[in-house]
């Protein structure tokens, strides 16, 4: 079923009311869901709002959190999430970023205490329009485990990257480190189908193709094996030990109704290219990059397939799934 983004911000954010956030941590939330339904990227869109509802009612988070700064220093600050969803706080840390960059030529700003995050690019999306270069982090419940061990131990640990470009939308760089999404191995489950050998590992830490095996006991497969394994310890130690937050296995699976609070991280890092070889140098450069890409017929930029669906999406209006809008609409009258 067609619908407004306007409508759906308004839907998600009653229903997000009504399960006990506050109106700040609400609309902020239901801001980037939206976002994400009008980039394609429905996963991420208004099918979470039942996920967050039923975490704000059992208590995995505080729907009368407020984010409060818990360290800082000239170009880097900690913002303490307090167990809320981590919308808010995301906003107040790109924020941050965007205004220590410019004073400082680099910033960070972590999060702790966070939550499952949404999309990361679209989190980075206000650096790239402030003109800056900017990195994202997030760590999450244990989901690959160390490269020849059995045990899941690291997340999927997704990162994203922005690069703004002159006169063009940003070139925005969005994935996980896992071969594919859990997603789609819940759904082989669902369906009693298997899974292709190379997305999971069993609980011996084999290669697997049942995926109640890989869900329920196993982990999933690091995209480039080793080094995709390497690379999510790097980020588990940016995102939890930077910031103090938990790691994978202190963390309980975001989609499980029942668990604890996931305290979990996320880093936010800009840059401003002025300071380094300047910021026409740096768009001459991005611009010679892309243009050597766009030489090669088939290349796609990363981002571009994003933006032409947030376009068709504001145009057109965005296609929601006739069940789970009455399931969101029951949520916003409970």
């Amino acid at each position: 079923m067609k619908k407004t983004a306007d409508e759906l911000l308004t839907l998600a954010q009653t229903a997000l009311e009504r399960a006990g956030a506050h109106r700040d941590m609400a609309a902020a939330a239901a801001r980037h869901l939206v976002r994400a339904e009008e980039q394609g990227l429905a996963t991420h869109g208004m099918s979470r709002v039942p996920f967050y509802c039923a975490m704000l009612r059992n208590g995995r988070a505080d729907g009368a959190a407020r984010p409060r700064l818990a360290a800082e220093r000239a170009g880097a600050c900690l913002i303490d999430n307090r167990d809320a969803l981590p919308y808010e706080s995301c906003a107040w840390a790109i924020a941050e970023v965007i205004q220590r960059a410019r004073r400082n030529g680099v910033a960070f700003a972590g999060l702790t205490n966070s939550a499952h995050v949404g999309v990361l690019g679209i989190h980075l999306l206000p650096v790239a329009q402030a003109g800056l270069a900017g990195l994202a982090f997030t760590n999450s419940p244990a989901a690959i485990p160390p490269w020849g061990g059995k045990k899941a131990l690291f997340g999927t640990n997704p990162v994203a990257a922005v690069f703004p470009r002159r006169g063009a939308e940003p070139l925005v760089i969005d994935l996980a480190l896992t071969t594919v999404v859990r997603g789609k191995i819940m759904l082989a489950m669902q369906k009693g189908e298997r899974i292709p050998e190379g997305w999971a590992l069993d609980r011996d830490g084999k290669p697997t193709t049942d995926p109640r095996e890989a869900i329920e006991r196993g982990s999933m497969f690091p995209i480039g094996g080793a080094k995709g394994a390497m690379l999510a310890l790097a980020f588990e130690l940016i995102c939890a030990a930077l910031t103090g937050s938990a790691i994978g296995p202190e963390a309980d699976s975001f989609f499980s109704e029942q668990g604890n609070r996931p305290r979990i991280g996320q880093a936010f890092l800009a840059i401003d290219p002025q300071a380094l070889a300047g910021t026409e140098r740096y768009l001459e450069r991005v611009e010679t990059v892309v243009g050597a890409m766009c030489a090669d017929p088939g290349v796609r930029l990363p981002g571009a397939r994003r933006f032409d669906a947030e376009k068709a999406a504001r145009a057109q209006g965005i296609d929601v799934p006739e069940e789970l809008l009455a399931r969101i609409e029951r949520l916003a009258k409970a």
